[in-house]
């Protein structure tokens, strides 16, 4: 079986190659950072409702008392992601890519109103879960117009400046979430927000053309020729053309035999071979990026670091701003290294990190769960008897209590005063309002999500370490996999399926965080997610083949051909000549 490689060789210096052709063709730039503020909402949302949520659980009693409704605010937006992913195939081959976007900013925008004028929980969840809508239909549409009105020696790079925007969302979310801290209303300003970028997204949409591969699709030739003389040197336009051409006659052959409605379209992918080996890796890619935690860490950062030892939420708001800000970085890495390297490595190397960093985390945790500083009989009862926890009077051996036995008891940790007693033995005492300002009035900090820990500072180290490695690579390469791997006939319903497949995982995972954190702790809860990733890890290698610098045509012959790596094939004298 030849290699990837016996396709089409991709150069390596393709990031200089997308600078180069950027600057002579700024229109392609234009349209690459236009559609990828799509991928600014996406970020955006990821990360505003890790620091609104600590307001929001002040503001309403139920909710923070109240794991469950917690998670539900947190994850409902990708419920909606789920359906607006699921139905955004459909919209995309039916109406277009740029429709789609143009679609998904009102939803998105109408969502972030709902939920800055919200005046009880159960508005702030419908809200979250219109811009799920948009965000799930913009999660695979951007990338797809950006791909598709790329040349293909830079398509990486350019679809990796989605990626760079969904972390920038997240970075630009972390800012906005401090700015409104001390302001009054801080969660519905942080969340308001989120309709600007949108309206800014629909209005450049305005003006920017639909996807080239698509018109030709609908026939629309003279349209599509415009589009692509604007894109490519004049020498390359006709072969640009001839190949989608030759692809779209292949398309309409299959459309005549499967149908155009999404359910034959979904039945017939899952038949094709082509088709159903793109999805085994599309899916792959997909549900291992959502199992490897990273939305734990977006969704729930300022909550990890107080889980950490940070009580305070201007702190942990600061602290997740560093791990928002790495995770920036980490896409401008990718956008160098993806076209070079390759998409596979990438996603290998980062794998690896993210395990070793993973389990780092479990052993930081259970460490600070262990040497957590104990309750004082005291001390608790220096607020009054009244004030004292009740699990910790109904107890009636106190002598082992800690202060992560009062957090479980749904009670409050009052630690003891100034900082040289800061990890003596504290107060269990009743979680209110009341008994908050009580405990901070005498110079004392008040904990309700983690403990007083020695080597709290490690856990953010780490997790900013585990953001370096996830970022470069299953950061962005996921996206740009599916964005390749597929034949343009399936292209909108098989970006859809991985889309779904990416939105469930995501919801399994910010649904039942806080409570694994709360069942089997926080270090058994990043234990899982390192076993998983492991497994993660075994099944990309064997799965997902290489797509860097190929044209969708050279995607599918290599596919039907099959994948497998390396290690696992017998070299042929075409693979010999290429290696060497």
């Amino acid at each position: 079986m030849a290699e990837v490689g016996a396709v089409s060789r991709p150069e390596d210096g393709a990031f200089n190659e997308c600078w180069k052709v950027s600057w002579r063709t700024p229109y392609i730039t234009r349209l690459a950072l236009s559609a990828g503020i799509g991928g600014l909402l996406f970020g955006y949302d990821t990360g505003v409702i890790s620091g609104a949520l600590l307001y929001i659980k002040e503001d309403f009693e139920e909710v923070g008392k109240s794991i469950i409704l917690q998670e539900v605010i947190v994850s409902m937006c990708v419920g909606g992601a789920i359906i607006g992913a699921a139905f955004g195939g459909y919209f995309n081959d039916r109406f277009g890519r740029k429709k789609a976007i143009l679609g998904s900013d009102v939803v998105f925008f109408v969502g972030a109103i709902v939920m800055a004028f919200a005046h009880a929980p159960w508005l702030i969840i419908l809200g979250r879960f219109l811009v799920g809508l948009g965000v799930g239909s913009a999660s695979m549409t951007s990338p797809l117009y950006i791909s598709e009105a790329s040349p293909a020696r830079i398509r990486g790079a350019l679809v990796s400046t989605n990626g760079f925007l969904i972390t920038g969302g997240q970075f630009l979310s972390y800012l906005i979430n401090l700015a409104f801290t001390r302001i009054p209303g801080t969660w519905r300003w942080m969340l308001g927000v989120g309709a600007v970028p949108a309206l800014i997204q629909f209005m450049v949409m305005l003006s920017l053309p639909e996807s080239p591969r698509w018109l030709f699709r609908e026939n629309k030739v003279k349209e599509a020729r415009l589009i692509l003389e604007r894109l490519y040197p004049a020498e390359e336009v006709e072969e640009e053309i001839r190949a989608m051409l030759e692809s779209i006659e292949l398309e309409r052959e299959m459309e005549a035999s499967i149908g155009k409605d999404i359910i034959s379209k979904v039945r017939g992918a899952f038949k094709d071979t082509i088709v159903r080996r793109g999805l085994y890796a599309g899916i792959a890619v997909q549900v291992v990026q959502q199992f490897g935690g990273i939305n734990t860490v977006m969704y729930y950062a300022p909550t990890i670091v107080q889980f950490a030892g940070f009580a305070s939420k201007s702190m942990a708001l600061s602290l997740s701003l560093v791990t928002s800000g790495l995770n920036a970085i980490g896409s401008i890495i990718s956008m160098i290294f993806v076209d070079r390297y390759g998409r596979r490595r990438l996603m290998i190397i980062s794998l690896l990190g993210m395990i070793f960093f993973l389990v780092s985390l479990a052993v930081v945790f259970q460490e600070a769960s262990t040497h957590a500083p104990h309750v004082s009989p005291r001390e608790s009862y220096r607020f009054g008897a009244n004030a004292t926890c009740p699990s910790y009077i109904k107890e009636k051996n106190t002598t082992k209590w800690d202060c992560m036995d009062c957090l479980k008891a749904q009670c409050g940790f009052c630690a003891n005063a100034n900082t040289v007693k800061f990890y003596h033995p504290g107060s269990c005492v009743v979680s209110s309002k009341a008994l908050r300002r009580e405990c901070q009035a005498t110079r004392r900090v008040w904990f309700e999500t983690g403990c007083p820990s020695r080597v709290g500072y490690l856990a953010v180290v780490i997790l900013g370490f585990y953001i370096i490695f996830y970022s470069p690579g299953m950061g962005t390469a996921p996206w740009i996999i599916n964005s390749e791997i597929y034949p343009i006939r399936y292209r909108g319903v098989g970006g859809g399926i991985a889309a779904v497949a990416n939105w469930t995982s995501n919801l399994i995972v910010s649904l039942s965080f806080l409570s694994m954190a709360n069942t089997f702790t926080v270090a058994g809860a990043f234990l899982f997610f390192a076993g998983v990733t492991f497994l993660g890890l075994v099944a990309i290698y064997f799965l997902v083949p290489e797509t860097k610098g190929l044209q969708f045509e050279e995607v599918e012959k290599m596919l039907k051909s099959g994948f497998r790596p390396s290690a696992f094939r017998r070299k042929s004298s075409e693979d010999f000549e290429i290696l060497n």
